[in-house]
């Protein structure tokens, strides 16, 4: 029996509120062509290191070392105004193949706010792409989301990004449009073309999921395929002395939403305490809860095992959302920090 204590799932329900973004859309397939997630794949620009000496380093004090991970280029791996926060991967989708996503906020220095991106990584070809997120309006104008999002987990054709404060974004793999501008300091349609501050793909928001206590914190996101039926993960990120954050699950169709009453509220279909505070993932897996632990940059993080017991691993700095590659018994998560950005696997 796991060591995971239950609390009241209460205070997790979500209503649907994706009204006025379907308009958008429609307009953006008139506007631009559409690109599959294949192709993103393919065209992807960028080339990560597989066990690159990047992450050696942040490793020397991990038990169980990784058996794998994959470093960023030294531009991704060194700016301060793009953090690694989210992490999930094919398995949690159900779909063929390795590939892994990313979720990125923008903190500027100076100059627009750029939102969020994520990164589509093959680690068969070894490239990866950044895809911007974007909210498209009902004049098929689009605009960067400005949230932190920390987690993201993907199921189906389905992208969850956590949205802290409101609850649960939803984007869609077959939702994205390639921009036809080249300009990199602006969002936007302008004149006959649209412009993504560089990006040669977009995606828009198509749905979301909204806290109806306002009560509750979306730091991270995951998704459970040993429960029946499948289940999403979100809890809370808290950092006040003293106080534990919450998570919960909530029962996903299988076409990837979440299982609520046409027109009303999910509830979730439980929810536990952590056992500790900072924590940045959660995931359930086979009855066993694994969470990412952080004290900053300061230090190590720590791997929380709960199932009959409480174990501890050493985890390496800034550790972040996580995902499972469950045909290899693997735990992935991402770090966060400047010259020390991998997504890194260790075993279950």
């Amino acid at each position: 029996m796991s060591q995971m204590k239950a609390v009241s799932a209460e205070p997790f329900g979500l209503k649907r509120d994706g009204g006025g973004l379907a308009a958008g859309i429609k307009i953006l397939e008139k506007e631009l062509k559409r690109a599959s997630l294949d192709t993103v794949l393919a065209k992807a620009n960028r080339v990560t290191v597989r066990k690159g000496s990047a992450g050696a380093g942040a490793f020397a004090t991990m038990r169980p070392k990784p058996v794998d991970w994959y470093t960023f280029d030294a531009g991704d791996n060194a700016t301060r105004e793009w953090y690694p926060q989210g992490l999930t991967c094919a398995s949690d989708a159900g779909i063929g193949g390795s590939a892994f996503v990313v979720s990125w906020y923008h903190t500027p220095a100076s100059g627009a706010e750029r939102g969020v991106r994520l990164s589509f990584l093959n680690t068969a070809t070894l490239r990866y792409r950044h895809v911007l997120l974007v909210r498209a309006g009902a004049d098929g104008d689009i605009a960067p989301i400005n949230i932190h999002a920390g987690g993201v987990a993907w199921y189906g054709n389905l992208l969850y990004v956590a949205d802290t404060t409101r609850g649960l974004r939803v984007f869609d793999t077959r939702q994205i449009f390639e921009i036809d501008g080249t300009g990199t300091e602006s969002i936007g349609r302008k004149g006959d073309v649209y412009e993504a501050f560089g990006y040669r793909y977009v995606m828009p928001q198509t749905d979301a999921w909204t806290t109806t206590s306002g009560t509750v914190r979306f730091s991270f996101a995951a998704v459970d395929r040993s429960t029946t039926p499948d289940t999403l993960i979100s809890g809370e990120y808290v950092d006040t002395a003293g106080t534990v954050g919450r998570v919960a699950r909530w029962t996903l169709t299988e076409g990837g939403t979440l299982n609520a009453p046409a027109g009303g509220v999910v509830k979730a279909l439980d929810a536990y305490a952590l056992p500790g505070g900072k924590i940045q993932g959660a995931l359930s897996y086979e009855g066993t809860w694994y969470l990412s632990q952080t004290v900053g940059a300061a230090g190590n993080g720590t791997l929380i095992v709960v199932g009959d017991t409480v174990r501890r691993r050493p985890y390496p700095v800034g550790p972040e959302d996580l995902t499972c590659v469950r045909d290899k018994r693997t735990l992935w998560s991402v770090s966060e920090f400047p010259g020390r950005r991998t997504v890194y696997g260790v075993p279950l």
